[in-house]
């Protein structure tokens, strides 16, 4: 059985895939909420799956049940799912994908990514994340990131990532991609550790304006604007009437200001 599965073979032009993966590399579910929202904003289908029996230990991530007209139970499986989206406005469609970090082969797996990339004739293969950081909730979310070409980063205004140490698949994928050949970028969201509310749309937010200027995405932020103005409202609060949490974020800004 293959276990990259198309479901249909969409004609896609200078394609650009666009990928998150929940987990490690999703701090406030900022990566994977993006992908989503761009993938319902420009009205994306699916069209491809990776079969997940190879890559998942379902004891770590369960599959679902659901009834089904009340009358018996499905079993929903988690896996990576891929959905195109042709905007005959611009030279350029879209492949979203996003689903769970996978815990086994992961050469494999993202073996099965390049395929796809490949088969879509995407000229771009670009990953999102969030991290959790010593960082101010009242400054914009910082976005760092990696890239084929470092113009790319540039062009964005992104601060290229100096970090070393224990990487997810997201890490491993941008290796498989400079190695096969083909330009990839990672862009990532900076979220305050001290901030626990998940989903974090301020995250998402600072993400996805990178996004757009990189892809030429004609996507509306203007939800996504209100979600997160309503979402730094209700933190000025929490950290408010917070005495020890107000004394932290205080601590903060003085180390800010003394750098």
């Amino acid at each position: 059985m293959e276990s990259l599965r198309f479901h249909r073979r969409p004609a896609l032009r200078r394609a650009a895939l666009v990928l998150a993966f929940s987990g490690w590399n999703d701090a406030g579910q900022s990566a994977t909420s993006a992908v989503r929202f761009l993938s319902e904003q420009l009205g994306a289908t699916k069209f491809a799956s990776i079969d997940p029996e190879e890559f998942y230990d379902f004891t770590v991530s369960r599959p679902h049940v659901r009834l089904v007209e009340g009358a018996h139970r499905a079993v929903e499986w988690i896996t990576l799912d891929f959905h195109a989206a042709v905007v005959s406005a611009i030279p350029r469609d879209y492949v979203f994908g996003w689903g769970p970090e996978p815990h086994l082969k992961w050469r494999a797996f993202t073996g099965l990514i390049l395929q796809l990339a490949r088969e879509c004739g995407a000229e771009l293969v670009v990953t999102l994340g969030g991290y959790l950081a010593e960082v101010l909730y009242t400054r914009p979310v910082p976005v760092t990131g990696f890239a084929s070409d470092a113009e790319l980063l540039r062009r964005l205004e992104v601060g290229a990532t100096r970090y070393e140490g224990p990487t997810g698949i997201v890490g491993v994928l941008a290796d498989a991609c400079r190695s096969a050949g083909i330009a990839s970028v990672s862009l990532w969201a900076a979220l305050p550790h001290y901030i626990a509310a998940v989903p974090n749309p301020r995250g998402t937010l600072a993400l996805l304006l990178r996004l757009t200027d990189l892809l030429d995405l004609p996507a509306d932020l203007t939800p996504l604007q209100a979600q997160a103005a309503e979402f730094e409202q209700h933190v000025n609060e929490a950290v408010a009437a917070d005495a020890q949490l107000s004394a932290y974020v205080r601590e903060l800004k003085k180390r800010e200001f003394s750098n």
